[in-house]
């Protein structure tokens, strides 16, 4: 790969990562830290689940997600399903006001991208949105 497009990416990636962790950023999006975003939204998305996939999934520490989860169950954003062969176990399930946090930070996140976006034409945004999929599934498989 040319070195010119290496460094113009790996700059872009800089910039794109401090602008949207940034709290001086020019508005606030939403009322959900991103890891409490991405747990809510993969557990709306696709069911209950437990830490040990979770953290499997996010390619994080056990620890680290069942201190988020902790801190979503105790929000009331989560609740606990007890496995009933291991005593042990348990999943994790949103809760009524963990979707509507999630659908109202989900929303305000998609207006603001749609701000950020309304001057690009729609076939722009089909490819921008494909190869930043492209670009995250590269994550998992290196």
């Amino acid at each position: 790969m040319n070195k010119n497009a290496l460094e113009m990416i790996e700059l872009e990636l800089a910039i794109l990562l401090r602008r949207t962790t940034s709290d001086n950023n020019h508005k606030k999006v939403g009322s959900l830290d991103r890891s409490a975003y991405l747990l809510l939204r993969r557990i709306a998305m696709k069911g209950a689940v437990g830490v040990k996939v979770l953290a499997g999934e996010f390619q994080l520490d056990i620890s680290t997600i069942s201190r988020q989860a902790a801190a979503l169950e105790q929000k009331g954003l989560l609740y606990k399903i007890p496995d009933p062969l291991d005593g042990r176990a348990y999943t994790f399930q949103i809760t009524e006001l963990g979707k509507k946090e999630l659908c109202e930070h989900m929303q305000a996140r998609m207006d603001r991208i749609t701000e950020l976006l309304k001057d690009w034409p729609e076939e722009e945004c089909r490819v921008f949105g494909e190869l930043l999929r492209k670009f995250n599934y590269s994550f998992l498989e290196g």
